[in-house]
């Protein structure tokens, strides 16, 4: 029998070779990653998460409406293809309070609809990250 050497040359012997080092290359970039978790991206995250909060009160009283729904739309510019359009919807809890996450900077279109009020709409400027925005709803006129 013939000793036959390693021979990196060998097509099946410098495939193994590459996978080992695109293998041990991930593990290295991986451990790096998990040790060391960087500062500009944890700071960014926490600049974009935009919490509005939407307080919908009526009446002379103002009093909390609940269950109201809050749309709130805007528009997302896009340089290639066409502006998309956007619509969030939430409802307004017991205390007449609607959360909406993520909220866009800029112009939006505030919508209100509840049952026995008279319907609210208005542009808003979102310049905060955490502004809260009031709203008082009317009784509807008296039909006849």
């Amino acid at each position: 029998m013939d000793y036959i050497p390693y021979n990196p040359m060998k097509p099946k012997h410098r495939v193994l070779l590459v996978l080992s080092l695109v293998l041990s290359g991930c593990f290295v970039i991986t451990a790096r990653a998990q040790e060391n978790p960087s500062q500009d991206s944890t700071t960014t995250s926490k600049a974009q998460s935009n919490r509005i909060r939407i307080e919908v009160v009526g009446g002379d009283s103002d009093v909390p409406v609940e269950n109201a729904s809050v749309y709130l739309k805007y528009v997302e510019e896009r340089k290639l293809r066409k502006d998309k359009k956007i619509q969030l919807n939430v409802k307004t809890n017991r205390e007449g309070v609607a959360h909406i996450p993520d909220a866009p900077m800029g112009k939006v279109l505030v919508q209100v609809i509840a049952e026995g009020w008279k319907t609210y709409g208005k542009w808003i400027e979102i310049t905060e990250p955490r502004q809260i925005i009031k709203i008082k709803l009317e009784k509807p006129p008296r039909w006849y």
